[in-house]
C-alpha cells in the first residue's frame, strides 16, 4: 500500500519537503504531496520508490542558494556536485508540477549552483520548472574520471559510476553555461529551453556591465551553452524532441549553442524542435572553443524550425555535426521511446 504524505506551510503532516523525505521507510512506496509555497530548504531525496507532486509550478516552489565558489568549515569550496537545491537518488522518482530553483545567481560570481541534481536509476520529471544560471540540471552519473582535484566531491563521488534513465516531460529549464549536463540517457519531450541573457544583465549584479562575457575568439557575445554531455559512446546521450529552444529577452541573435562537449563522446541531439534566432550559426561548440575540432562526438539536428515554421539555417554548422535524415531520426526516436518506456515502468 503506498504511503500518502501531505506538507503544507500551515498544517498537513509535515511543514518541510525533507522532513517528509524523511519519514519515508526506504523500501515503501511513497507519495508526497506538497501545498502552495515556497519552501526554502535543501532537499536529499533517495528512497525505493517515491513521488513527489506540488499544486503547479507557480505555487510549488523548492528554494535555495548554495554554490560552488562558497567556502566550507574546512577551507575548501562546495563545489558543483554539493550546490544543488535537490538531490533525488535511490531506485525511482518521479517530480510532478513544481519549480525548484537555486537562487544563487551568475556563475561568474558564484560559480556552479545546481539546482536538480537527478541520480535515481529512474527519474521521472513532468511540468518541472528548473530555474538557476549555471549547471541548472545534473542528469548524472558523473564521467569516470575528474580533470581537477576533487573536482567531483559530493553524493556520488566514490561510487560505482551507473547509467540512469530520465524523463522529462512538459517541463522548463532555464539558465546559461552548459546547464543541462551530466552522463544518463535522458529524453526531453515537449520542453521550453531557456538560455539566461548573461551578456547584458549579470544575474543577482545589476551593475555589470553589458558585454562582459565575450567570446574573445570571435568577438561575439555568448550567453552560454544549453548542454554539456559526458555520455558511453554507444548510448544514447541527451535527446530533445518538439522542445522550444532559444534564449531569454534580450539575447543576442547566434549567442547561445546548442551544447559543447564536456567529454569527447557526447551524444545530444534536437529532433523537431522550434528555435529562435539566438541559436549560434555553428549550432554547437567545441569544448574549448566554438571552432575546436570535435570528432567523437555525435551531435546533430533533425527537422529544426523557427517559431514562424521556417526551416532553420544549418549551412554554417560545424563539420563535425552530423547530418540527420529521417531515417536515423526515426532510429534515434524509437531509441528514445525505449528509454520512456522503461520509466513508465
Amino acid at each position: 500500500m503506498e504511503m500518502v504524505i501531505r506538507v503544507e506551510k500551515d498544517g498537513g503532516d509535515f511543514c518541510s519537503v525533507q522532513e517528509a523525505v524523511n519519514a519515508v521507510p526506504y523500501g515503501e512506496k511513497a507519495r508526497i504531496e506538497v501545498g502552495e509555497g515556497t519552501f526554502r530548504e535543501k532537499i536529499f531525496c533517495e528512497k525505493k520508490d517515491i513521488e513527489i507532486v506540488g499544486a503547479g509550478e507557480d505555487r510549488t516552489i523548492i528554494d535555495f542558494d548554495d554554490y560552488a565558489n562558497e567556502i566550507m568549515e574546512d577551507g575548501s569550496k562546495r563545489g558543483t556536485f554539493r550546490s544543488y537545491t535537490a538531490f533525488f537518488g535511490g531506485e525511482r522518482v518521479s517530480v510532478k508540477n513544481l519549480t525548484i530553483r537555486n537562487s544563487a545567481g551568475d556563475g561568474r560570481v558564484v560559480g556552479q549552483a545546481v539546482a536538480v541534481y537527478a541520480d535515481a536509476s529512474i527519474c521521472e520529471f513532468e511540468n518541472v520548472r528548473m530555474v538557476a544560471c549555471q549547471d541548472t540540471l545534473f542528469c548524472a552519473p558523473l564521467p569516470y574520471a575528474e580533470r581537477s582535484v576533487n573536482g567531483f566531491i559530493g553524493p556520488r563521488v566514490f561510487t560505482e559510476r551507473k547509467l540512469t534513465r530520465q524523463y522529462f516531460k512538459g517541463c522548463e529549464i532555464r539558465g546559461d553555461v552548459d546547464f543541462i549536463f551530466g552522463g544518463a540517457d535522458a529524453v526531453f519531450d515537449d520542453c521550453t529551453i531557456i538560455c539566461n541573457d548573461r551578456v547584458h544583465v549579470r544575474l543577482g549584479d545589476t551593475s555589470a556591465s553589458a558585454g562582459s562575457d565575450k567570446a574573445k575568439a570571435s568577438g561575439r557575445p555568448i550567453n552560454g551553452y544549453l548542454t554539456a554531455g559526458c555520455g558511453l559512446k554507444d548510448g544514447l546521450g541527451f535527446v530533445f524532441r518538439n522542445c522550444k529552444v532559444g534564449g531569454a529577452e534580450g539575447c543576442e541573435p547566434g549567442s547561445v549553442f546548442l551544447g559543447r562537449p564536456w567529454r569527447e563522446e557526447a551524444r545530444t541531439v534536437f529532433l523537431n524542435c522550434e528555435m529562435d534566432e539566438s541559436i549560434a550559426p555553428e549550432r554547437f561548440s567545441g569544448w574549448s572553443g566554438i571552432d575546436r575540432d570535435e570528432p567523437n562526438t555525435f551531435y546533430g539536428e533533425f527537422g529544426s524550425r523557427a517559431f514562424d515554421g521556417a526551416p532553420a539555417d544549418l549551412s554554417r554548422k560545424n563539420p563535425w555535426v552530423r547530418d540527420i535524415d529521417e531515417s536515423l531520426a526515426k532510429e534515434l526516436s524509437a531509441r528514445a521511446d525505449d528509454i520512456v518506456k522503461k520509466v513508465k515502468g
